[in-house]
């Protein structure tokens, strides 16, 4: 940062001259040395895949979680800050509920998008606060098909075929720049994806480290079991 910008990270009301918010910037930082989390999108559902870091062989895998129940249809996964993230996960949940509530009917995803990223917005804007650490994938499937939109901490979201957020995105990205069909099962995406996170993992794929879940049209949101996990992962071999 040049000496005339030093003022400007210090809150997130101000712009710098060349009109950046560095707090902003700084939580995207904190995304990209989040665990690499994917979305894949195909013709008969979508899945959100996640490497999980075990820092220790003392930590139980089970207990760290990446991807979250948001509805029946939807789900959502996250890189960055845990405690950001589950602050988020409870907004998320609250606006589903309430919407069926009020409306008898699930929440519409690009609706939920809007809200989630309406609310982190909020956050980029009044003094005090701070952006959240966090970037989310969020996934779902309504009558119009399967949906995955990404996220980031300024409230900006795009909808996605294939994307990735975390660590070693843009090596992740490439992968599915090349590889990815709009015509491919739900099996060979999830396959897919372990292959972009084979890649960027130089100690292979640890089935205990990896959560994955897949929302289809007639299956609700559903997390896959470790044994299943393996046998991706043997068919990724």
């Amino acid at each position: 940062m040049q000496p005339g910008q030093m003022g400007y990270d210090r809150g997130i009301t101000v712009f710098s001259p060349d009109g950046r918010l560095f707090q902003v910037e700084y939580a995207r930082e904190a995304v990209k040395r989040g665990t690499t989390t994917f979305g894949i999108k195909t013709k008969n559902g979508v899945a959100l895949v996640v490497g999980k870091v075990i820092s220790s062989k003392l930590i139980e895998p089970y207990s760290i979680e990446k991807i979250f129940h948001i509805d029946k249809k939807i789900g959502l996964a996250t890189s960055g800050l845990v405690g950001d993230a589950r602050v988020l996960v409870d907004f998320a949940r609250l606006t589903a509920q309430i919407n069926r509530v009020s409306y008898n009917e699930r929440i519409d995803l690009s609706t939920l998008v809007k809200k989630i990223c309406d609310y982190k917005q909020t956050y980029t804007q009044y003094g005090g606060v701070r952006p959240f650490g966090t970037a989310l994938l969020i996934a779902g499937v309504d009558e119009d098909g399967p949906h995955l939109y990404e996220t980031d901490p300024s409230g900006a979201f795009q909808a996605y075929k294939a994307g990735s957020i975390g660590m070693d995105r843009e090596d992740v990205q490439e992968v599915f720049d090349q590889e990815y069909d709009e015509d491919m099962t739900l099996d060979e995406g999830i396959i897919l994806a372990l292959k972009g996170l084979k890649r960027v993992n130089e100690e292979g794929l640890d089935p205990s480290s990896l959560e994955i879940a897949v929302i289809t049209k007639d299956e609700d949101f559903k997390k896959i079991e470790e044994k299943d996990i393996k046998e991706y992962i043997s068919k990724l071999d």
